[in-house]
């Protein structure tokens, strides 16, 4: 494949899982936004922001040039997870702005390198910190990806909205009795799996 199709390729799947990140934000309070839906805190906005420090990390961090004016890996302090949740002086607005000024940043770095530009990667372990633009698409391709699942989950659990875009949810349409029906056969069948010997 040539690499610019390559590249395309990888970066349009660095945007929608921006974009499903991003959707799922929308019409929810604040609370709803920043409320911790699991045992581990997951949140929303804490998944955005999570991101933004993803890209900073391996695009800017790894490839350069920084970005002026951070956001900085070193701002967050000491809490370990201080880039998975959102401080109540901290808002939706700035945390999305910056999201988005992150991932235009990345963009050019993306733009601008061929997929097989070095780069080093810090905090991996030696024997696997050397990488490449293509190696790092395809880790935050993934990574982003598996957030937005966490995403569209979390949202789901707040107020039943669920599916991959506004546009598209792609998810088999039914009223809300048909997905009752369906939870209630896929219960049944789990219930019944579990007294199988």
């Amino acid at each position: 494949m040539d690499e610019a199709i390559a590249k395309a390729h990888l970066h349009r799947a660095l945007q929608q899982g921006r974009e499903a990140l991003l959707w799922k934000l929308e019409g929810l309070d604040e609370y709803d936004a920043r409320r911790p839906m699991t045992p581990t805190a997951t949140n929303l906005l804490g998944l955005v922001k999570h991101q933004t420090f993803v890209e900073i990390g391996y695009f800017a961090d790894t490839f350069g040039p920084s970005l002026p004016g951070g956001p900085r890996w070193e701002d967050l302090g000491d809490d370990p997870d201080a880039d998975l949740w959102v401080t109540a002086d901290e808002s939706r607005d700035q945390v999305v702005a910056t999201h988005r000024r992150v991932a235009a940043h990345t963009d050019e770095i993306i733009a601008t390198l061929p997929l097989d530009a070095p780069g080093t990667v810090e905090h991996w372990p030696e024997e696997r910190r050397h990488v490449t633009l293509h190696g790092i698409l395809v880790h935050v391709v993934a990574e982003i990806h598996r957030h937005a699942g966490h995403a569209d989950i979390v949202r789901e659990h707040i107020d039943g909205v669920a599916g991959l875009r506004s546009d598209n949810d792609n998810l088999a349409h039914g009223d809300a009795a048909a997905w009752s029906a369906h939870h209630a056969d896929v219960e049944q069948a789990a219930r019944e799996a579990a007294r199988r010997p």
